[in-house]
């Protein structure tokens, strides 16, 4: 689908409709998303550049990502999709800035378009191009791995919180399964969260240097660029935080979940050994002996349950006096 924004009456307007043969001169956003055949050849035709394939764009090499042809810059950056579902994942999106103009590539739905669109449809600065554009997507991008790593920090922390209290239930495999699958899911979304922040990262320094050359950044928008750097640099040390600390919630839940486990063995191997003596009695006086003095005593097989009773209270108060229990 091919969306189209232009300026109009102070905002950035997306068109209602479109002619692939005659897109708009005065088109400053051209967004492809999961672009159909004849789409992505109107806007080559209309820019004059070439769009990158699916496959192009999931190249991982920076060569193939960060590149100047024709004129244009090409940027690949991996960002964060469907974080508030039950399915994040990274997806591979393009930016390319011509001399005014800024076409995105994309074949998902990362929320920072949708905001940019919104905010920037509500008003814009007079003689918006591209580039101011590319900044507020690039500031958008950033503000919400802020917010998707707050949450994770929160999340993070309730779970620490639940492995560690004193007073908490234990001994339950479902819930020491589930903790152990959220500490999983926030450990994959800290590492695609932090993905995303490197290859950010990246795109803010190949297109400062790339365009800083010739001076077409003003000196806010420079100024911007070094605050986005710091950002970005500082959410990835975060995120590299989280990553350490997932790490240690789950070595610590897998100690508490072997803790239980010793604590169960423990337990059988104490009652085991608290019913040896007893059982030691009862099958001496099981044996099926012609001689054996006891049987005909009167008193011989209350003497016997006493007997067992105190072979096993016996060796637990020794336990329990050497603290082993």
């Amino acid at each position: 689908m091919l969306s189209v924004f232009a300026p109009s009456a102070g905002s950035l307007k997306k068109l209602d409709t479109v002619d692939l043969a005659a897109l708009p001169e005065n088109a400053v956003w051209l967004d492809l998303k999961a672009p159909v055949p004849g789409e992505d050849k109107a806007v080559e035709k209309l820019v004059g550049i070439e769009i990158p394939t699916r496959e192009d764009m999931q190249e991982i090499e920076i060569s193939s990502r960060l590149y100047v042809e024709n004129g244009a810059r090409y940027m690949t950056a991996t960002l964060m999709c469907g974080t508030d579902g039950s399915n994040p994942r990274t997806a591979p999106v393009s930016f390319i800035l011509t001399a005014h103009r800024l076409v995105t590539v994309r074949y998902d739905e990362p929320k920072p378009f949708m905001l940019v669109a919104a905010k920037l449809g509500r008003s814009c600065p007079s003689g918006i191009t591209g580039d101011t554009i590319l900044l507020d997507l690039l500031d958008a991008i950033i503000d919400r791995s802020a917010d998707i790593l707050e949450r994770l920090g929160s999340d993070v922390d309730t779970v620490s919180n639940d492995i560690f209290e004193p007073s908490a239930d234990r001994g339950h495999a479902r819930k020491y399964s589930q903790i152990l699958l959220t500490i999983g899911r926030k450990g994959d979304l800290t590492s695609k969260v932090r993905e995303s922040l490197v290859s950010i990262g990246r795109v803010i320094s190949f297109v400062t240097v790339e365009l800083d050359q010739n001076g077409r950044w003003s000196k806010e928008q420079k100024a911007q660029f070094k605050t986005m750097q710091r950002d970005v640099q500082s959410l990835t040390d975060h995120a590299s935080y989280l990553s350490n600390k997932i790490t240690f919630v789950l070595d610590a839940m897998l100690g508490v979940v072997n803790l239980e486990q010793n604590n169960i063995i423990k337990l059988f191997s104490v009652m085991a050994v608290v019913l040896m003596p007893p059982t030691l009695i009862a099958s001496i006086y099981g044996m099926n002996f012609k001689i054996m003095p006891e049987l005909e005593w009167q008193h011989g097989y209350s003497l016997a349950l006493i007997a067992m009773l105190f072979a096993a209270v016996l060796p637990y108060m020794f336990f329990k006096w050497k603290k082993w229990l």
